[in-house]
C-alpha cells in the first residue's frame, strides 16, 4: 500500500506541466537600468557634487526653473558696475532693480547673493561720498566768496542769520494763516487786525533772539514800514487779469508786508 503511494506521487509530479521562468515587465528593466545608469553617472562625479546628486534622484527636480542655475559669470570681477551689469551713469533706481532681479535669479547661492549685496553696497556708499563731498565743496565755495567779498557786504551779513528748518516752517505757517485770513475777510473788512497781529507776532519773534524789547520793536516796525512802501509801489504795476476783482489794493499791500515781516522775524538777527 505504502508503495502503491509513493509511485502513484512520482508520476503525478512527473505528469505536471512545467512553468517557464517569468520574465521581468518591461517598465521593471527601465526602472532598474535607469538607477543604474544614474548611480554611474553620480559615480562619476567630484565627491563635492554628490550630495547635489542624491539630492536630485531622491527628490527628482531642484535648482532653479528645474534645473541647477548656471554659475554667476560675474561674480570675480572686482569692478562693482559690471557685476550688477550696470553703466556709471546708472541711477539708483536701476542698480537696485538690477540687484533684485540678479538675487531673484540666483537665489539660493550663497556666493553669488554675497558678491551681488556687496557690489550693490559699494556703489551706494560711493554715491554717498560723493554728494556729501560735493555738499560740503558748495559750502566752502559759499565761505570762499564771502571771505573775498568787500567788507561793507561782510557787514551787512552780519546782521542775518539762517535758522533751523523746523523754525522757518513754523514762521511761515504762521503768516501765511494770517494771509489767507486777511483774503478770506477782505470783502468785509480791511486786513487792520490782520497786519497788527502780524506786527505784534514779528516783535515778539524779534525779541526772543534780541533779548531787547525797545530795539526788536523798532526793527519790526521798519520792517513793516519797509514792507508796506514797497507794495504800495509794486501794486500799480501788477496786471488787473492777474489779480481777482474782489482784492482791494490795501490788501496787496498788507500780503507784501507780510513777506516782509515774516523775512525780517526769521533771518534778522
Amino acid at each position: 500500500m505504502q508503495a502503491a503511494a509513493v509511485a502513484f506521487g512520482q508520476a503525478w509530479f512527473l505528469a505536471r506541466p512545467l512553468r517557464r521562468p517569468r520574465s521581468p515587465s518591461p517598465y521593471h528593466l527601465a526602472w532598474v537600468e535607469g538607477g543604474v545608469a544614474a548611480g554611474r553617472g553620480c559615480a562619476s562625479l567630484p565627491r563635492l557634487r554628490s550630495s547635489r546628486c542624491a539630492a536630485s534622484l531622491s527628490v527628482g527636480s531642484g535648482g532653479y526653473g528645474g534645473e541647477h542655475a548656471p554659475m554667476f559669470p560675474r561674480q570675480q570681477t572686482w569692478d562693482p558696475y559690471k557685476i550688477l551689469g550696470v553703466d556709471h551713469d546708472a541711477s539708483e533706481e536701476e542698480i537696485r532693480s538690477a540687484r533684485n532681479f540678479l538675487l531673484k535669479q540666483y537665489a539660493g547661492y550663497e556666493e553669488t547673493e554675497e558678491a551681488i549685496e556687496g557690489a550693490y553696497e559699494k556703489i551706494i556708499m560711493k554715491s554717498y561720498s560723493h554728494r556729501k563731498k560735493s555738499k560740503i565743496n558748495l559750502k566752502g565755495k559759499i565761505k570762499k566768496q564771502v571771505e573775498e567779498s568787500p567788507s561793507w557786504f561782510k557787514e551787512l551779513l552780519g546782521y542775518f542769520e539762517l535758522p533751523s528748518a523746523e523754525t522757518i516752517s513754523r514762521r511761515l505757517a504762521l503768516f501765511c494763516f494770517i494771509a489767507g485770513w486777511s483774503i478770506v475777510t477782505s470783502a468785509e473788512t480791511g486786513p487792520t487786525f490782520q497786519l497788527a497781529l502780524s506786527l505784534v507776532a514779528c516783535i515778539y519773534f524779534l525779541n526772543e533772539k534780541m533779548k531787547n524789547l525797545v530795539r526788536a520793536s523798532t526793527t519790526g516796525l521798519g520792517v513793516f514800514v519797509g514792507g508796506w512802501i514797497v507794495g504800495s509801489l509794486l501794486v500799480p504795476m501788477i496786471p488787473s487779469f492777474v489779480v481777482p476783482p474782489t482784492w482791494s489794493s490795501e490788501l496787496l499791500s498788507s500780503l507784501v508786508a507780510y513777506v516782509f515781516l515774516f523775512l525780517g522775524c526769521t533771518f534778522v538777527k
